[in-house]
C-alpha cells in the first residue's frame, strides 16, 4: 500500500508514524509546506519507506503530482481543504479521507458520490474522533436496538493534571476549540434535526477514577450530519464535550463579553479582532508541550430491544503514550484515519462512492485495529 498524508502537524504526523508501522504499508509520503520540523516522535523513525514533500495545498497542480501514484490519501490539513483534496483525490484515482470539521463541507463532499463510484473509490469524510470514532460506536449502537429513542454522545480531550483556572491544556487547535464554543450544534429532539446554543443544558458524567466527575455541554460538530441521517428514526441525538467541572463557569462569561467574537472593534485607533487577541493572551498559558493528556469517551444508544428497555454504551479512557511521545488525542485521532485508509485500501471498506465512517467503516475490524494500537474501547 502506497499511502499519502497530507499535513505534517501533529495529527498528520501521528497518522504517517501509524501507517509506517503497519503491515503491507510499502510507502509513506507526507506532505506540507513546511515538512523541515517534524515531531519528535516522527523524527525518531528512521525509515526508506517514508518520503518527505514539500507541497502547497492551494497548488493544485503539485497536488496531483504528488498524489498519482498513491493508493489512498488521508488529509490531516485545516477543514477547508477537505472539499478540494476529495474532488483531487477522485480525479487521480486514489480513495480518500479526512479529519473532517465541517459538517457543510461533509454535504459538498457527497456530490462527488457519482464520480467516486464510478472509478471505485471510497470517499471517507470526518474520520478522526469526534466527528469520526463516535459515528461508528453510535450507529454499532443502533444497528443492535429494535428501536432507538436515544442517543447521546460524550467526549472530551483533557489534561491529566488540570491546573485553574479553566484546566485544561490545547490538545489541538485553540482556533477550532473556540469554535464549538460559539457555534450551534445540530442535535435530535423528537426526532427532528434542531439547533443548540454551544455551552448549554450543562450536566454531569461520571468516569471511574481518577478521571472522576466531568461536566458535558453542547459543541458543535462532533456528530456532524448523524442528526440528518437519522432524523424520523432516533427521537433525540446529542453531542456533548467534556471537560473538567467549572470550565463552562469561566468560558460562558468570556464569550457572553464579546472575547471570542471575530468581528474587529476599534482599540486605541487599530483594529483588532478579540479572538485574536484572546487566543494571543491564553495560548502560552495553555499550550503544555510537556502536558500529558487523556481522552475520555462515552456513547450511549438507549431504546427497545425483543421487547424491552436496552442500553448500548461504549466507553473510552486513553492515555498519553509516554514511551513514544504520543498523545491520548493523536492516538485517538490519527491513528482512526491511519486505520480507515488501510480499511479504504485493503478491501474491508466495500461501499463505493462517497459515504460517512458509521455507513462505511466496519465496526468490529475498525475497533480490532484500534486495540491493537492500546487504544481500547470498552462495552459496558
Amino acid at each position: 500500500m502506497k499511502m499519502l498524508v497530507l499535513g505534517a502537524g501533529l495529527q498528520g504526523s501521528a497518522c504517517a508514524y501509524d501507517l509506517l508501522h503497519s503491515e503491507g504499508v510499502t510507502r509513506v509520503t507526507l506532505a506540507d509546506l513546511k515538512i523541515d520540523r517534524l515531531p519528535p516522535f516522527l523524527e525518531r523513525v528512521r525509515s526508506e519507506k517514508l518520503v518527505l514533500k514539500q507541497l502547497d495545498g492551494s497548488d493544485h497542480a503539485a497536488v496531483r503530482q504528488v498524489m498519482r501514484g498513491h493508493d489512498a490519501v488521508m488529509s490531516a490539513l485545516p477543514y477547508y481543504f477537505n472539499g478540494p483534496m476529495a474532488a483531487l483525490a477522485v480525479e487521480c484515482g486514489c480513495h480518500f479521507s479526512d479529519l473532517g470539521g465541517n459538517t457543510e463541507i461533509v454535504f459538498e463532499q457527497k456530490k462527488l458520490d457519482a464520480a467516486a463510484t464510478a472509478k471505485g473509490l471510497s470517499i471517507i469524510p470526518d474520520c478522526g474522533l469526534a466527528p469520526g470514532m463516535v459515528a461508528i460506536l453510535a450507529a454499532e449502537g443502533i444497528r443492535r436496538l429494535d428501536k432507538t429513542e436515544r442517543v447521546r454522545i460524550y467526549v472530551g480531550g483533557l489534561p491529566q493534571n488540570p491546573e485553574p483556572p479553566l484546566n485544561y491544556q490545547i490538545v489541538y487547535s485553540l482556533e477550532g476549540a473556540l469554535d464549538y464554543y460559539t457555534t450551534p450544534s445540530w442535535v435530535l429532539r423528537g426526532g427532528k434535526p434542531v439547533q443548540v446554543d454551544a455551552l448549554s443544558e450543562l450536566e454531569t458524567v461520571e468516569f471511574p477514577s481518577p478521571v472522576g466527575p466531568l461536566e458535558a455541554f453542547h459543541t458543535a460538530g462532533g456528530i456532524s450530519t448523524l442528526p440528518f441521517k437519522y432524523e424520523g428514526q432516533v427521537d433525540v441525538m446529542e453531542y456533548k464535550t467534556l471537560r473538567y467541572p467549572g470550565h463552562v463557569a469561566v468560558m460562558r462569561p468570556i464569550r457572553e463579553l464579546g472575547l471570542l467574537e471575530n468581528s474587529p472593534i476599534t482599540v486605541k485607533g487599530q483594529q483588532v479582532v478579540p479572538r485574536d487577541v484572546f487566543i494571543a493572551a491564553v495560548h502560552p498559558k495553555l499550550h503544555k508541550p510537556e502536558g500529558k493528556d487523556l481522552v475520555a469517551l462515552l456513547v450511549t444508544a438507549s431504546g427497545i430491544k425483543d421487547g424491552k428497555k436496552s442500553t448500548v454504551t461504549f466507553r473510552l479512557i486513553d492515555y498519553y503514550d509516554a514511551r513514544h511521545g504520543i498523545s491520548a488525542m493523536m492516538r485517538a485521532t490519527a491513528y482512526s484515519l491511519s486505520i480507515t485508509g488501510q480499511m479504504q485500501v485493503d478491501g474491508r471498506v466495500t461501499l463505493k462512492g462517497v459515504h460517512t465512517p458509521d455507513e462505511a467503516v466496519p465496526f468490529a475490524g475498525y475497533v480490532a485495529g484500534l486495540a491493537a494500537r492500546g487504544v481500547v474501547i470498552e462495552e459496558l
